[in-house]
């Protein structure tokens, strides 16, 4: 095997060194999108997780795709000023609420009563379509921001 290795001061991207898996995780994106429309649960809101985890997880890279994503969409810069703390804000309706306290669940994995009480919440507010298409971007989301964090993907 005649593989070429990567200078050690230069980054090893897991989505050029493995395309194919790569692709199914981005497939799996487009799935959740499409799964979001069936339930009710807007691009604008599954953006506004993404974020929200990109913080939580401090990846630059996804960050600042995502916030790119938002304002395309329309989102309010005002609330994504904000987004770090939205519980400290009436900026957010129920159901957006119900959806930050998830995806924050999923990506800190509190203790299991924390943890059970947030899913019985958002399982409320939100039904269960919704909660699952948040749930799987959450997910995903996590995974995509160690992708990224990982292969230390720029900022252009």
């Amino acid at each position: 095997m005649s593989q070429t290795q990567p200078e050690p001061d230069q980054p090893l991207y897991l989505d050029k060194a493995e395309p194919e898996v790569f692709a199914a995780m981005a497939g799996v994106s487009k799935l959740i999108a499409a799964a979001a429309g069936e339930a009710g649960v807007s691009l604008q809101l599954l953006e506004l997780v993404n974020l929200r985890i990109s913080q939580i997880n401090g990846c630059a890279y996804c960050l600042d795709l995502h916030h790119a994503k938002a304002v395309r969409l329309g989102e309010d810069p005002r609330r994504l000023a904000v987004l770090q703390t939205w519980q400290e804000t009436t900026l957010f309706d129920d159901a957006e609420s119900a959806a930050l306290e998830l995806a924050e669940c999923i990506t800190r994995i509190p203790e299991p009563s924390v943890r059970q009480e947030v899913e019985d919440f958002s399982r409320q507010v939100l039904g269960d379509a919704a909660y699952a298409v948040i749930a799987w971007a959450a997910v995903s989301m996590n995974a995509f921001n160690r992708i990224s964090i990982t292969s230390h993907h720029p900022v252009n």
